[in-house]
């Protein structure tokens, strides 16, 4: 015995149903429908017949000597069927789209020297493949990130080992393992361009964004056995380049911002035994399916890091 609806509740409907149902009404013929459809006639008229007790009972079509046409309730649930099935194509379109990296979004952060040529090489070459995709981008710190991206406000981010935030809960994509640089005046003794030691650099005055060095990039001098002496804390990249450049100090500068230098500081590589100064990794929510917009990004990502000097 089948259970009717109630006037307050929407009917259990199958989409095989409709998609009968839209047929039949098209082509006034249940015989014409079921070539259409590749179907025989009689499942034609079991779907037909099931759509209509799963809506009360009425019929849907008066049945004539040549064919069928719809009744009032037919006239009734052809708009509404119509709905149903574009939406459901209109779903399957945008659910392809996801897959061939052709529609959806992107959202995404990155540290902020991440900024200076890693992310824009890397969302040039995404945005020449997939025009279509939807990207917004935040810049941070990386504990700021992180949380953003645990929050679900952000699908990656671009982090680095930097300040030890903990990655453990996050899957991690490796870019690139990042070397260190010493930003001096053009006309300082050891600019000739060759490595250093940072230690011989331990009585130089240093410009950092941070008074303390633990936690920056400044750890590396520890390491090696001294703290420097900070004497200007200069939050901004392009201003602690100024204030080397003015010979107030010196300063680290990652291998990511080395492309952006100005012509009057001169870079010297660190030689640092030790591991290297940071490792710079793509992040995503562990436990949670990456897009494929987010898997494409990646990919772009390693092609840019690969262009990084070491």
């Amino acid at each position: 015995m089948s259970v009717m609806p109630s006037p307050h509740e929407s009917p259990d409907l199958s989409t095989v149903w409709l998609r009968a149902f839209l047929e039949v009404a098209r082509q006034g013929s249940f015989t014409v429908a079921a070539r259409t459809l590749g179907w025989t006639q009689s499942a034609v008229s079991r779907q037909i017949s099931s759509l209509e007790s799963a809506l009360g009972g009425a019929p849907l079509f008066d049945r004539l000597p040549r064919g069928v046409r719809l009744t009032e309730a037919g006239r009734v649930l052809v708009p509404h069927a119509e709905a149903v099935v574009e939406a459901l194509h209109g779903a399957g379109r945008e659910l392809a789209a996801l897959r061939e990296v052709a529609g959806g979004r992107l959202r995404f952060g990155a540290f902020a020297t991440a900024d200076a040529a890693l992310v824009p090489h890397a969302l040039g070459a995404f945005r020449a493949r997939h025009p279509r995709v939807r990207v917004s981008r935040e810049e941070g710190f990386t504990p700021a990130l992180l949380d953003r991206l645990a929050a679900g406000h952000l699908d990656l981010a671009v982090v680095s080992t930097t300040g030890g935030a903990p990655l453990e809960s996050y899957d991690l994509h490796h870019l690139l393992d990042e070397s260190l640089y010493v930003a001096v005046p053009a006309a300082h003794p050891l600019a000739d361009g060759g490595p250093v030691r940072l230690g011989q650099l331990a009585d130089a005055d240093w410009i950092s964004g941070s008074a303390r060095p633990e936690g920056t990039l400044l750890d590396a001098a520890l390491r090696q056995g001294f703290r420097p002496r900070v004497a200007h804390v200069v939050a901004e990249w392009t201003a602690k380049q100024g204030y080397v450049a003015a010979g107030l100090g010196v300063t680290l500068v990652p291998a990511l911002a080395a492309e952006s230098v100005r012509p009057d500081v001169t870079l010297l590589p660190v030689v640092d035994e030790g591991a290297p100064a940071r490792a710079v990794y793509a992040a995503t929510a562990r436990g949670r399916a990456p897009a494929p917009a987010v898997e494409a990004f990646v990919g772009v990502l390693r092609e840019a890091a690969g262009r990084i000097p070491g």
